[in-house]
């Protein structure tokens, strides 16, 4: 079974995780400043992007940017993946693919750990993708234990648009209670990259 058949159901019943979903989580964390290079790339790729609705779409012209000024801020010290393979326990139907993998190791040619976080596209229905983003996070969890790393692991489902967090720790999962748009993409930047410091 692929991550993208993951529910909140599932993830609940076959992982045994704890799901928390009444805690404001990264509200308190301050915004960044985007580079005039992010605000003028938005302007232009958000409204087209929007507009033809895919799922792709969104990841290319979107999620890709944010995340690259990301790795900018953080001056190039993190890894980003995209579309990479996470085969971690097939008999816990742990496998497929993750849109994007952020790993706080510098090498880029492969996936090394530790995984900090993913991030999870979706075209319209952020709730849809909780699940799947839930199961990525464990599995990273996993990834990373086996390296003899512990950290703390965050996720994101996004449409681009809009943009919900989570954080998972020690077999619980909380999932964040707001949701975070685009027009403010200074503070989507600041929980981005104090997910990555171990922060937030």
């Amino acid at each position: 079974m692929p991550y993208s058949d993951f529910t909140l159901k599932k993830v609940k019943e076959q992982l045994h995780l704890k799901l928390v979903e009444n805690q404001d989580l990264f509200s308190v964390i301050t915004e960044i400043g985007i580079s005039d290079y992010l605000s003028t790339t938005l302007k232009y790729n958000v409204p087209l992007a929007l507009a033809v609705g895919t799922e792709k779409f969104r990841s290319e012209l979107i999620i890709a940017n944010i995340l690259l000024e990301v790795r900018r801020v953080l001056k190039d010290e993190i890894s980003l993946f995209s579309g990479v393979n996470l085969d971690i326990d097939k008999q816990k139907d742990l496998n497929g693919f993750c849109d994007f993998v952020i790993s706080k190791s510098p090498e880029q040619y492969y996936l090394n750990a530790p995984i900090i976080a993913v991030v999870e596209a979706k075209n319209e229905y952020i709730a849809g993708g909780l699940g799947q983003c839930i199961a990525e996070m464990f599995a990273s969890h996993l990834f990373n234990e086996k390296e003899g790393i512990s950290l703390r692991i965050y996720g994101a489902v996004t449409t681009g648009n809009t943009w919900k967090f989570l954080k998972y720790e020690a077999g619980v999962a909380y999932i964040d209670v707001p949701e975070y748009h685009i027009a403010n993409a200074g503070k989507i930047l600041g929980i981005l990259v104090s997910m990555v410091n171990q922060e937030a």
